[in-house]
């Protein structure tokens, strides 16, 4: 089949910026993505888009209004589209069984009776959001029910992208995985998304599987690439106790071609929408199949994480004197990551959260995360009101007012212009003794000592 229209369903993290790419690079192809929140379609028709991410204006600025289009108007979408990507949130159920791992697919599900409901010709419906395995098939059970002769073929095609760099894995992916059932009419669905990549993706890096197992590939990814970093910073706690260095450790290790380099640089902890998300679900699905070892370990994982950000305030606290009440803590970063204003399980939400429980006045600067979305995040844990966390927690926006007379500095977001910083500057205004909390690794910790600052770093003895 030629594929003349695409519709993505979800204008977040992953549908704004996967459309777009495949827009600029299918020039022949409609591409549509809808969404039923209005501000967020009206801010992808502006400079301002509502996710920040290098390189992804250009890209949109350069296909929008040619063959990239952003509407609310879905059931249009939907009709008029050969292939519909479902791209929605799936987080963590907050309720009833499987509360606190398993996916909520409640939004998947509307998607797709949706879908069955305005669907006037045969489509192929793809799994883009990340999924427990199986889901394909609650997606064909409620396709196939609608009696209207449409017939349906539903595809797994998760994302890997890593945020700060989506663009750059989009345009040169180590690969794309497509999974569909192995019926002729599943493997022409197959070829056809297939094509549609194939544009400008090397044929040799599009890999077509069975549907359960691209499903499951996701989910496995994102669990291996979180346990390597559990482990490496669990023996960052080591490092400090034996005073190892723990980028020493890592690179020595990391020369192994048996284990490679690759996220084994330690740090506060790990965050964003993906890491803690799948493995929760992957744990639940461990514990759904009987197989509760394999839940335990996977469980292990997270915990890990949890104990290396719960380890880290309280290395701030026990440093200053077992007391942070009334003390000003600058944070710097608050973002899950440099290059992104995603704050979704951002180690600074936890931080600050057990700092602020101590009483501390957190001060917080981040280039790219607004107020609202701070507040936000400390309000969603529910530990205080409203009212008592914008009262200790104080956002500002000047690098160097945020750090002045500040007991200690926290690195939590390695964004690239915290080591462009007049760090003397910020010493001289500082009290005494001026303490920096590295949770990143990024700084220079030798000139900075040189300057006089006290520094405590993850996984390193000073």
């Amino acid at each position: 089949m030629t594929v003349k229209n695409i519709c993505c369903i979800g204008a977040g993290y992953v549908g704004g910026p996967t459309m777009a790419v495949i827009a600029l690079k299918n020039p022949t192809i409609a591409v549509n993505v809808v969404d039923i929140n209005p501000e967020r379609i009206a801010a992808w028709q502006t400079d301002e888009l509502p996710i920040y991410e290098p390189g992804l204006l250009d890209v949109v600025k350069e296909a929008r209004g040619r063959n990239l289009f952003f509407s609310t108007n879905i059931e249009k979408g939907i009709r008029e589209a050969d292939i519909i990507f479902i791209s929605v949130n799936t987080p963590t159920k907050t309720y009833g069984i499987g509360k606190g791992r398993a996916a909520d697919l409640r939004f998947v599900e509307l998607c797709a009776r949706q879908i069955a409901e305005v669907s006037t010709s045969n489509k192929i419906v793809v799994e883009k959001s990340t999924l427990p395995v199986r889901t394909a098939q609650a997606i064909n059970t409620i396709l196939s029910e609608t009696g209207s002769g449409v017939k349906f073929q539903v595809l797994s095609n998760p994302e890997f992208l890593a945020e700060g760099t989506a663009i750059k894995d989009l345009f040169a992916p180590d690969r794309v995985l497509i999974g569909g059932d192995q019926t002729p009419e599943g493997l022409e669905a197959i070829e056809a998304l297939t094509s549609v990549y194939a544009s400008w993706v090397p044929r040799e890096r599009i890999i077509q599987t069975k549907l359960w197992s691209s499903e499951l590939s996701k989910l496995t990814a994102n669990a291996f690439l979180a346990q390597r970093i559990s482990s490496i910073n669990s023996i960052s706690a080591l490092c400090e106790a034996t005073g190892a260095d723990v980028d020493e450790v890592a690179y020595a290790i990391g020369t192994d071609t048996r284990i490679g380099s690759k996220f084994l640089k330690s740090s506060v902890g790990f965050g964003g929408s993906c890491f803690q998300k799948d493995i929760l679900n992957l744990v639940y699905l461990c514990e759904f199949f009987g197989l509760p070892e394999v839940a335990a370990y996977w469980q292990q994982v997270i915990a890990l994480n949890d104990y290396q950000k719960r380890r880290f305030a309280m290395n701030i606290i026990q440093t200053l004197f077992n007391t942070v009440s009334g003390k000003k803590i600058a944070m710097l970063g608050w973002a899950f990551k440099k290059d992104t204003n995603d704050t979704r399980e951002s180690a600074a939400i936890y931080v600050s959260d057990y700092l602020l429980n101590d009483m501390a006045k957190v001060h917080v600067y981040d280039p790219q995360v607004p107020a609202k979305a701070m507040y936000a995040d400390l309000d969603c844990l529910g530990t205080r009101n409203p009212e008592h966390n914008r009262e200790l927690l104080t956002v500002v926006a000047d690098p160097y007012e945020v750090c002045k007379d500040a007991h200690a500095i926290t690195i939590i977001t390695e964004w690239d212009e915290f080591k462009t910083y007049d760090w003397q500057r910020i010493y001289d205004n500082m009290m005494k003794p001026a303490f920096i909390f590295d949770g990143r690794n990024i700084l220079d910790h030798k000139k900075l000592m040189d300057i006089g600052f006290k520094v405590k770093a993850i996984g390193k003895s000073y």
